[in-house]
């Protein structure tokens, strides 16, 4: 196993712009949790130069929903990922995320929708929770978001945080 370094974004409403090209700039992967928001968006991020994990979201069209599918499961360095656009709901997990977790038995959970930046990790199952907020610039959120990090022999470290004002 090696080192893998991850930039996980969401909720980019057609928005891949140089700021967060920056941020992404020194990543192996990136992990796209949804809301992508167009195919010029897509194709910006595709041709950024890293390998891209990404499902769609709520707002994402139906070519959309023929490029990316609605769940990701994954292994990389030895962790296992599940990724979907909606995760949570009232500080607990949608239905549907609730039996993935428990069947699949992720590392790191990864979702996006909420456009609130959020890293906590749960002890019942052992899982990294991982919503990066939103790195796009439309929605009710002032300052945009998104995390990169490295998995290291399997285990999630050196968390990171991006954050630029919207407007």
């Amino acid at each position: 196993m090696g080192v893998l370094r991850v930039g996980v974004i969401s909720d980019l409403h057609g928005t891949f712009d140089e700021p967060l090209k920056d941020f992404l700039a020194e990543v192996d992967e990136i992990w796209c949790a949804g809301d992508i928001g167009s195919e010029e968006c897509a194709r910006k991020m595709t041709a950024f130069g890293k390998r891209v994990v990404a499902v769609y979201g709520n707002i994402d069209d139906h070519t959309m929903r023929l490029t990316y599918p609605e769940w990701q499961c994954f292994e990389r360095e030895g962790a296992r990922i599940l990724m979907t656009h909606i995760g949570f709901y009232g500080g607990r997990y949608v239905r549907e995320v609730y039996a993935k977790i428990c069947s699949l038995r992720p590392t790191i959970f990864v979702c996006g929708h909420s456009h609130i930046l959020r890293v906590g990790y749960d002890k019942r199952f052992g899982v990294l929770n991982i919503n990066p907020g939103a790195a796009g610039c439309n929605g009710f959120h002032s300052v945009r978001t998104a995390v990169r990090f490295t998995i290291d022999g399997g285990v999630p470290k050196d968390l990171e945080v991006w954050e630029r004002q919207r407007y």
